[in-house]
């Protein structure tokens, strides 16, 4: 009886020891933001980190005011303090850890601090943090229950144009359908197209659609979206609504070779146009030879090419040796040349009376 008392004290102690290590089923945690103060004033920093996160994400911290964790940032990323604001990448633990400077958003508090998965993921934590001196206000109503979700594939409209291809902006128009999940109609939504290149957060512009989405229904959305001048390579077109990414769209822009070959010909012609006048202006500045002193000290020289005229003897002139001479006229040409008189008595010349 001892030993099975014995026996049984140790299933039971062993028993006791494994309960609280076996596995339970437990829901993978989302993704968690820590900051290291929940207050700061301008010009000051915080640390932001994270985990929970899906490897290799770029993500988007932003300060922002009309904020609060579970409701999001009502105005999407126009209440946020966007000159501010950092980027981090997340690493192959699925954490990170990054500074951000304490800075105003344009909307009054509360404010929380923001982060946004870019690429690679499309969650989004409001941690809330106080603005030092920043001034407060409520939270606007919301302006309705309408929640809009992408129900179609996304393309990008439009065409490069020639101007394109010598560095005008790119442009084109991205095209979604949309529809309304929510109990109450959408009226005149506005909408965030940002374009990002490389690591580069996108630069948000607001592009309001003018119409009304009623519950339950579906409205295909045209937003114009333009790149800088002289963009190429591969860039990313992001479209936001209520502070929730909606779509992402790859656009691939090719180089303007127009430039290039502008640079390229102005490489060519310009040494060029330098040699031609620098030749004009050695031509000018060297000194006469001598016959071109002869020619601009008065002596003229028969142009070349052109022959004397020889001289005409009349026809009953004495020959030479009779002590009579015959006038040479050097300074006719021949087609000038005075022609002979038909009467028959022959001219006298000077030594004749």
């Amino acid at each position: 009886m001892r030993t099975i008392r014995t026996a049984a004290a140790l299933l039971t102690a062993l028993a006791l020891v494994l309960l609280p290590t076996a596995p339970a089923a437990v829901a993978a945690p989302g993704p968690v933001v820590e900051l290291s103060t929940t207050e700061g004033g301008k010009g000051g920093e915080i640390t932001v980190s994270g985990s929970g996160w899906k490897p290799g994400a770029l993500l988007m911290l932003l300060i922002c005011g009309q904020g609060a964790p579970g409701k999001g940032v009502i105005g999407g990323t126009n209440s946020c303090a966007n000159t501010e604001g950092r980027a981090a990448t997340v690493d192959a633990r699925g954490a990170f850890s990054t500074k951000l400077p304490v800075a105003e958003p344009p909307k009054p508090c509360p404010c929380v601090v923001h982060v946004a998965g870019v690429t690679g993921q499309q969650d989004a934590v409001d941690k809330e943090f106080t603005v030092a001196g920043h001034p407060t206000a409520p939270l606007p109503e919301p302006s309705g229950d309408g929640r809009l979700a992408v129900l179609a594939a996304v393309r990008l409209d439009g065409s490069s144009g020639v101007l394109v291809w010598f560095g005008a902006p790119p442009r084109r128009e991205v095209v979604f359908t949309v529809g309304n999940l929510g109990p109450a109609p959408v009226k005149d939504p506005v909408f965030q197209v940002g374009t990002s290149h490389g690591v580069f957060a996108p630069q948000y512009e607001e592009r309001q659609w003018r119409g009304t989405i009623e519950p339950g229904r579906k409205a295909l959305i045209r937003l114009p979206a333009e790149l800088s001048a002289g963009a190429h390579g591969d860039y990313q077109v992001s479209v936001t609504y209520a502070g929730k990414v909606l779509v992402e769209q790859p656009w691939g822009v090719g180089r303007p070779w127009g430039v290039t070959l502008f640079w390229v010909l102005l490489a060519l012609v310009v040494p060029a146009a330098l040699f031609r006048i620098g030749m004009a202006v050695v031509d000018r500045a060297r000194p006469a030879s001598g016959a071109g002193r002869a020619r601009a000290g008065g002596t003229r020289t028969p142009a070349r090419g052109r022959r004397r005229a020889p001289a005409r003897t009349p026809a009953s002139a004495p020959a030479p040796g009779d002590g009579e001479t015959t006038a040479a006229l050097p300074w006719f040409s021949p087609d000038s040349a005075p022609s002979a008189p038909e009467s028959s008595s022959p001219t006298t010349t000077k030594g004749q009376a």
